[in-house]
C-alpha cells in the first residue's frame, strides 16, 4: 500500500469514529467527548476513562489504547485487523467503548 492509500483509508476511519460518536451522543446518554488533534482521536467517557486512537504513519498502522490494553491494526482485506489476533478494529472499539461507557455502543466501518 502506498503512503497516500494509507492516509486516505486511515482518514476515512477517523471520520467514521467521529461520526459514530456524534450518532451515539444523539441516540444514547453515553456522552462521549471526542477530541481530534491531527491523526489522533481521544474519546473520553463520563467516568473519565479514555480510549485513544492514533495513526502510526511510518508503520502504516492504527493504534488504539483502552483500559483493556494497547492494540495495533493494519489494513488487510478491506478492514483494519489486529496484528496479533486478526480481530477487526470496529468490533474491538465497540467492545471496549461499551465496557468503558457501561452500556452497549456500536461503532461501524465506513461504507
Amino acid at each position: 500500500m502506498t503512503d497516500l492509500e494509507y492516509q486516505d483509508l486511515a482518514e476515512s476511519m477517523l471520520k467514521a469514529i467521529e461520526l459514530a460518536c456524534d450518532r451515539i451522543n444523539d441516540d444514547t446518554d453515553a456522552d462521549i467527548d471526542n477530541q481530534r488533534t491531527g491523526g489522533m482521536i481521544t474519546l473520553t467517557f463520563s467516568n473519565r476513562s479514555q480510549i485513544v486512537i492514533n495513526l502510526q504513519k511510518p508503520l502504516q498502522e492504527i493504534w488504539m489504547a483502552a483500559k483493556a490494553g494497547g492494540f495495533h491494526y493494519k489494513f488487510n482485506s478491506n478492514q483494519w485487523t489486529d496484528t496479533k489476533d486478526s480481530s477487526e478494529f470496529f468490533a474491538k472499539l465497540s467492545r471496549y467503548a461499551s465496557e468503558q461507557a457501561g452500556q452497549p455502543l456500536v461503532f461501524k466501518a465506513p461504507a
